[in-house]
């Protein structure tokens, strides 16, 4: 593990503009595996360079040491990330920007660190392929509400992962034998009495609406056994239409892009509940594709139930955006315009 050394200094030449006037200090940290070290830099530094720019800190690295410099506060943070993120390493995870940034941002808002989650207190979901660490804290509030709830609702922004989290979750779910089935389907409001028109069979007609269910799905597990667990009907990807008249038990439900249900195909979905199941309802409200004046069943049903006992609401912002950064702008942009 990571040996640390903490000092003051006075301001050093070249000190960030936001230090100037402050005592900037100087933290080294000590690493024994010069191996995990360059994977926690990354190529070129690269993962070096996000910590020093979200961060306002100066770091080099010198052999088997990072040397810290910046405000008291900002060296605390990245010492803490580093040491986070070495951790993973020493315990074979791997890392991405991605990773870091979501270290970055917990370590931001985590206060006082939770050992059940590691130091940037992060919540993880473990697949067999991946282990996938949540980015943000509302991240990780969503993982915690799927881990605990019977039926948790996540609206929000594109980008802000809360198609792939519950995707992830049911697959964890499933290889772990906690689930016997997942089912996960999405209204194709956009085919509407156009998609007679479309070539091909009904799957060949409604699969494009249904794609990003299956691109999570094989992100997370491996090809063979998505593609077996489709052939064998444990993995279930089906429109909404496609639920109406069953009792799903023992099984993990995803409804996507919920927005675009209406009031009567929601309550339909819902009361598919059956022994032993979970649901997952997400959805993004400022993108309805519903005809005007047509009332949205995701709002409605997030106001009618989200108080009641075995349900949660997590509201994602465009803070909580993990896609580019320039995707986290267009978002702002988008909800100052309204």
């Amino acid at each position: 593990m990571p040996q640390l050394r903490d000092s003051a200094s006075h301001p050093a030449k070249g000190a960030r503009a936001s230090d100037r006037g402050n005592k900037i200090f100087r933290t080294e940290v000590h690493f024994d595996n010069n191996r995990l070290l360059a994977d926690l830099l990354g190529e070129f530094d690269a993962h070096l360079s996000m910590i020093e720019n979200k961060l306002g800190v100066e770091a080099v690295a010198h052999g088997n040491v990072v040397v810290i410099k910046g405000t008291e506060n900002a060296c605390a943070l990245a010492k803490e990330v580093m040491e986070h993120l070495y951790g993973r390493l020493e315990s074979g995870d791997s890392l991405g920007l991605g990773d870091i940034d979501g270290a970055i941002r917990h370590a931001n808002a985590a206060g006082a660190p939770d050992a059940k989650k590691g130091p940037t207190g992060a919540a993880q979901l473990r697949t067999r392929k991946r282990l996938i660490s949540a980015r943000t804290p509302t991240q990780t509030r969503y993982v915690e509400a799927l881990q605990s709830q019977q039926l948790t609702f996540a609206t929000g922004p594109a980008g802000t992962g809360k198609t792939y989290l519950a995707v992830a979750h049911a697959a964890g779910r499933l290889e772990r034998g906690e689930t016997e089935r997942l089912i996960l389907s999405r209204p194709a409001v956009e085919a509407g009495e156009r998609l007679g028109f479309l070539p091909g069979d009904l799957r060949e007609k409604v699969d494009p609406y249904l794609r990003p269910l299956y691109d999570a799905l094989y992100d997370v597990l491996p090809a063979e056994k998505v593609e077996r667990g489709i052939d064998s009907g444990v993995i279930e990807i089906a429109p909404l239409a496609f639920m109406r008249g069953r009792t799903l038990s023992h099984a993990t439900i995803i409804l996507d892009e919920a927005q675009n249900c209406t009031s009567m195909q929601m309550k339909m979905f819902l009361t598919r509940l059956g022994e032993g199941s979970q649901m997952v309802v997400t959805g993004d409200p400022s993108q309805i594709d519903l005809p005007a004046g047509q009332v949205s069943g995701l709002r409605e049903a997030i106001g009618l139930l989200e108080n009641l006992e075995g349900i949660s609401h997590i509201p994602f912002t465009a803070a909580d955006v993990v896609r580019h950064e320039l995707v986290m702008r267009i978002v702002e942009a988008y909800d100052k315009a309204r």
